[in-house]
């Protein structure tokens, strides 16, 4: 048997095992004892529900991943990525269009494998558990809005990707890098005035308390922003959150309708503090180059399994191309993949903690945040007692209860 193939499919199924007894190990070390930090703000029913939630997403989680890797094994095995590509180049289309629609097909196969579980979880789950409030002319609008904004995205980057590889194989890399490193800052600087309000309305916060507060500690602390908005979260979900987005002069501050609802001033500015913090010190400049090496990193190693006909055997390919390469290539980046990742998590979780003190240190007022942490965590029915090593792999956030120890010490 090829190598390549015993190796991708060892990946395969032992990343699934691990994940599956991680969530089984997280979903059966639940306890009905409330965390005496969050006596006043559970009850015993509530508390209750949140973690009849985590087993029902649990179960759903590992089902819906169990489906994709069994059909994606199927595929492997019955050479559908060759069946694919046969029909695909019958068209005649030069190697670089052949590329892009095959890539982009088995992205509209995933989209449409994953369909039904985001429909069941979205109107059976989410709506069972007081969540969804999305529509179902909603739900399929945003899937019909991000797969047309997707597409067009994508076909840009994988003209640059596939055209800089075809005529330029040994060094490509370095130039797609640069091409995809301009691409990303070009996206994340349209994404507050052109791709997210495609998905969402935004509007400028009313005069009141709370923008005036949030004005004067943006300027406090000499955080220039573009403008404080709100969104309709509520649109969807009754889930809370805030963010910021854009750089330079174009940073906005963004807050969901629902955060605004379920939150006094303080806790709000505490909140909107912390996002500030972020910034402030350099947090998501420090994400946006751990992404840039890591996309250089990809690129670099994907660079050594171009045109590999050894991996292209192993999937039952006919004819070996830069595009089937690249599609390959992810199967076998995976470990590597999952290392970042974790990498990534515990940079985010320590920064998160600084973000907390920083909140706590320039409002001089933890309990704010304390409170708001906690309304935010009970309205999502969030895990208040993850096992550790779940917490390793999977959080890019620190439990909420050690967030909380942290801001009172």
């Amino acid at each position: 048997m090829n190598i390549y193939l015993i190796v991708i499919l060892t990946f395969l199924v032992g990343f699934y095992i691990l994940n599956l007894l991680v969530e089984l190990w997280n979903s059966y070390q639940i306890t009905t004892n409330i965390p005496d930090e969050f006596q006043d703000v559970y009850d015993q029913e509530k508390y209750a529900k949140s973690q009849e939630y985590l087993k029902e997403t649990t179960i759903f989680g590992l089902l819906q991943g169990g489906v994709f890797l069994c059909l994606t094994i199927l595929f492997i095995l019955i050479g559908g990525f060759n069946y694919l590509d046969l029909k695909i180049r019958a068209l005649s289309y030069p190697d670089i269009f052949t590329g892009i629609i095959y890539i982009l097909l088995l992205g509209f196969i995933s989209q449409i494998i994953t369909l039904p579980f985001a429909y069941y979880s979205t109107f059976k789950i989410e709506s069972k558990f007081g969540f969804n409030k999305s529509t179902k002319k909603v739900f399929f609008a945003d899937i019909l809005k991000s797969t047309v904004l997707g597409t067009i995205i994508a076909s840009v980057i994988l003209l640059v990707v596939l055209g800089f590889f075809e005529y330029f194989p040994t060094n490509g890399w370095i130039i797609v890098w640069g091409a995809l490193i301009l691409i990303q800052f070009i996206l994340v600087y349209i994404a507050p005035t052109l791709i997210m309000p495609i998905f969402n309305k935004f509007s400028p916060l009313e005069d009141g308390d709370l923008k005036k507060e949030v004005e004067d500690f943006a300027e406090k602390h000499q955080f220039n922003i573009k403008g404080i908005y709100t969104m309709d979260g509520s649109k969807r979900s009754t889930k809370a959150n805030a963010f910021f987005t854009g750089f330079g002069k174009q940073k906005r501050i963004v807050l969901f309708d629902t955060l605004i609802e379920k939150n006094t001033t303080k806790e709000l500015l505490a909140i909107l503090a912390h996002e500030i913090g972020h910034y402030k010190m350099k947090h998501i400049h420090q994400g946006l180059l751990m992404s840039i090496i890591t996309t250089g990193l990809m690129l670099f190693l994907l660079s050594f399994f171009l045109n590999n006909k050894n991996i292209a055997d192993a999937f039952k390919m006919e004819n070996v191309s830069v595009y089937t390469s690249i599609v390959f290539f992810g199967f076998l980046f995976r470990p590597l993949e999952e290392i970042l990742s974790i990498l990534n998590n515990f940079i985010s979780r320590k920064n998160e903690f600084a973000a907390d003190i920083f909140s706590r240190n320039t409002t001089n007022d933890p309990e704010s945040l304390i409170s708001g942490l906690k309304k935010l965590s009970v309205e999502s029915l969030s895990n208040l007692t993850p096992v550790k090593f779940k917490v390793f792999i999977d959080y890019s956030h620190p439990p909420v209860i050690e967030r909380i120890n942290e801001l009172r010490k």
